[in-house]
């Protein structure tokens, strides 16, 4: 099961890099994801084309290089660093959200495990730079520069970040405001703080991708507090002295473990196919929460200790929603010269995006009643997420 997936993934990569990948208007040693497929002159030319989603799109391709490393695939995610630093007209800090700088150099570091990558002053100047915007006042970082909204778009890979390059208390920090401020009834994260005159108010809309981050920071919080007591991946942790870091650890797990039981009850269905809310859109930004969810389920579901029969269950949890979501996204997609077209919706059938921004073809989408979300390089790349994250799991339960 672990190949089909893995075949399943390379697919994905090679649609994307069939329909949406290009040069920054044709330089050497660049190469960039258009966002929409088919593109209008605006993607093409990189007019149109969203700093985050870029910086997801390398982070696929970074999970295509763990699984499989190849000389192609190192190339291609140099090109990427290349293309995103020139398209940012060599300044990358110069973006005013945090969330948008924090996918970045999240997925910058990751590549650093691969051969041929070293750390460079640009990335060391775009954490420095994330590490500088959070308030004196409140701890955490805005959304944007000169923002009083405080929300876990910006804080949730900002954690993740600082637990992997050994910021831990930052992280902690981040992670325990987002807990006693923003924990719905229901189990959920609440999306963020809006400063007022009259006072703080919460804005308690719930995101997918939320929880998807605050799982992966309380993990990489958890898992270094074990390290620092010196327990090995699976010891019980009842089995060492309870020091301030050893329970601390423990607190965060317990939170992962609620967390991940939220997810099943509110954002699955009852086979275990995540899906949106509501009030999120299924393109646009928005078709990238689900994959950003699933990548930190899988993480639970691989790294998470088994050194007791509820963190087994979590384990397991969190493995049976990221595969349902992917045997049923897969069951779903369409396929267009051999390579798929994943849905939007995980539970539905896709759509051959035939709006193409050429002009209308129908009076329906002439007045912008008709709009095909399987056209966004989001969704698509939520479905590349899905299945490296299915390949992951599968690998891990396969040894």
């Amino acid at each position: 099961m672990s190949e089909t997936w893995s075949h399943r993934a390379d697919l994905a990569e090679a649609a994307i890099q069939e329909r949406h990948a290009m040069r920054l208007l044709g330089m050497p040693r660049t190469n960039l994801a258009a966002v929409a497929w088919p593109p209008s002159w605006r993607e093409t030319t990189f007019l149109h084309w969203h700093y985050w989603w870029q910086a997801h799109y390398l982070d696929c391709l970074i999970d295509a290089a763990y699984r499989r490393s190849t000389k192609l695939r190192r190339r291609r995610i140099q090109q990427t660093l290349r293309g995103i630093y020139v398209r940012s007209r060599r300044k990358l800090t110069a973006n005013r959200y945090y969330d948008d700088k924090s996918w970045l150099a999240l997925a910058w570091n990751r590549a650093l495990k691969l051969d041929g990558f070293s750390r460079t002053k640009q990335l060391t100047a775009l954490e420095f730079d994330i590490l500088s915007g959070i308030d004196n006042s409140t701890g955490v970082l805005p959304w944007r520069r000169n923002e009083t909204f405080f929300n876990v778009p910006s804080n949730g890979p900002a954690a993740i970040l600082f637990a992997r390059t050994g910021r831990l208390d930052k992280s902690r920090e981040i992670v325990d405001w987002i807990f006693d401020n923003l924990m719905a009834d229901n189990g959920l994260i609440q999306d963020g703080i809006r400063m007022r005159m009259d006072g703080p108010e919460v804005v308690d809309k719930i995101y997918t991708y939320n929880q998807g981050t605050v799982l992966g920071a309380s993990l990489e919080i958890a898992l270094a507090l074990r390290q620092d007591v010196g327990l090995a991946k699976d010891e019980p942790i009842d089995s060492f002295d309870h020091s301030e870091r050893a329970d601390a650890s423990v607190f965060y797990i317990t939170h992962i473990r609620s967390l991940v039981r939220a997810i099943a009850r509110h954002l699955a269905t009852p086979r275990g196919v995540i899906v949106c809310l509501p009030e999120e859109t299924h393109d646009g930004d928005g078709g990238l929460f689900q994959g950003i969810l699933v990548r930190y389920l899988a993480d639970v579901a691989v790294r998470l200790p088994e050194d007791s029969r509820e963190n087994i269950a979590t384990k397991k949890l969190a493995a049976r929603l990221v595969i349902a979501s992917a045997e049923s996204m897969w069951e779903h997609r369409l396929e267009v010269d051999g390579l798929p077209i994943f849905p939007s919706d995980w539970t539905k059938d896709a759509r051959l995006p035939h709006n193409y921004s050429l002009g209308p073809s129908t009076l329906g989408e002439a007045v912008g009643l008709v709009r095909i979300n399987e056209r966004d390089l989001s969704v698509q790349l939520s479905g590349w997420k899905l299945l490296e994250a299915a390949a992951k799991v599968a690998a891990a339960a396969a040894e």
